[in-house]
């Protein structure tokens, strides 16, 4: 916990204030979309925004929790929190809640809790950990095995949930890290050349037929418009019917008619495209280049390997999803359950995501110490 409150004078409350609000945008525009008019007084506000709300609560609590801990001593303890995590998903396998065909939850008194988001935190802690201690780095190729094995179970027991989306973004965690540690660019170049090798052979004996399924309707959404290209469709019809100044706080009809399904969650991008316009949407996009880059300088200042690779490995995952979350809603990319962090509908995403900056903020606020 705190051992000297003067760590408080350090702490980033930029960062702080940027992060809290993109919540409080998010919060607005689920509000927003899951709004009824139609319903009687008392009972307009959604079931979702509620929900949200009190995970917002628990996820500012989960980032007051990530702060006060000195960060090495959770990195002392990465492994045994890697293990509680990779057992949990392990359980959700076999136990877990099922929905849309997948079983990726443990329900616990009406919540239900998506270990995938909490494995994000693991990985990074797990990865950081071993690559910072006894001079290890991902130039080693016995170092580099072993850190593909933290990577792969992961990757492994999260893809057969299956939630290949949620199990991609684990990469970009491994590779910021693995190349701050030292990865060699012709080993990556060798990886990416086997990675288009492998392809056809991806395509046809590991993607299941709904994954083909995206990717041909990304190529061509109009083949299938009011099937699998719909949502494509109406995502790109719903961001640009903003216009420069957009139609204004619950004044959108795409997101509030529900032509845009799931808007609240995957598509709330588009949701606040369509209200705010294409000012609100560059004023949302500068305070995330600003929490992108804030949070790297944390990793500069950093003042051991251990908080700078915690650090780029959490802000790699973070800004990976939030640019296939915006590239998804502009067209520009397969759709996928990807949320956009703060701000999308989703429990645990949000709780993960605030305790994620909960460690970001720690290894800044603690360069100082000894």
């Amino acid at each position: 916990m705190f051992d000297d409150r003067r760590l408080l004078h350090h702490l980033d409350w930029l960062l702080l204030t940027a992060v809290l609000l993109l919540t409080v945008v998010g919060l607005a525009m689920i509000y927003s979309t899951t709004f009824n008019p139609l319903k009687p007084e008392g009972l307009q506000v959604g079931p979702q925004f509620i929900r949200q709300g009190y995970a917002v609560v628990v996820g500012l609590f989960a980032l007051a929790v990530c702060l006060m801990i000195d960060y090495r001593r959770l990195c002392e303890n990465s492994l045994a929190i890697y293990v509680i995590v990779a057992l949990l998903l392990i359980y959700v396998l076999f136990f877990g809640s099922s929905g849309g065909g997948a079983r990726r939850w443990i329900s616990i008194s009406g919540f239900n809790l998506q270990p995938s988001e909490f494995m994000k935190i693991a990985l990074a802690l797990a990865l950081a950990t071993f690559f910072a201690e006894n001079g290890r780095g991902a130039s080693n190729n016995g170092d580099l095995l072993v850190g593909g094995l933290f990577i792969g179970t992961a990757f492994i027991l999260i893809a057969r949930e299956p939630d290949l989306g949620s199990a991609v973004t684990l990469l970009p965690i491994a590779f910021g890290i693995m190349l701050l540690a030292g990865l060699r660019l012709k080993l990556l170049g060798i990886l990416l050349a086997v990675a288009v090798v492998a392809a056809p052979i991806a395509w046809t004996f590991a993607l299941k037929d709904y994954q083909k399924s995206r990717i041909a309707t990304f190529l061509d959404p109009e083949q299938d418009s009011q099937g699998a290209g719909y949502q494509q469709i109406q995502a790109r019809v719903t961001a640009g019917s903003g216009g420069l100044t957009g139609k204004g706080f619950r004044q959108g009809t795409q997101g509030q008619y529900k032509f845009l399904p799931v808007a609240h969650n995957d598509f709330i991008y588009s949701v606040l495209a369509e209200e705010q316009g294409f000012l609100g949407v560059l004023a949302t996009l500068g305070l995330y280049l600003f929490v992108v880059l804030r949070s790297l300088e944390a990793a500069r200042l950093a003042k051991d390997r251990h908080g700078a690779y915690l650090v780029v490995g959490l802000v790699s995952g973070f800004t990976f999803q939030v640019i296939y979350n915006i590239t998804m809603s502009a067209g520009l990319a397969p759709v996928k359950g990807l949320t956009l962090p703060l701000m999308s509908y989703g429990g645990s995403s949000i709780i993960a995501t605030l305790a994620s900056f909960g460690l970001i903020l720690n290894v800044r606020m603690r360069r100082f110490t000894n």
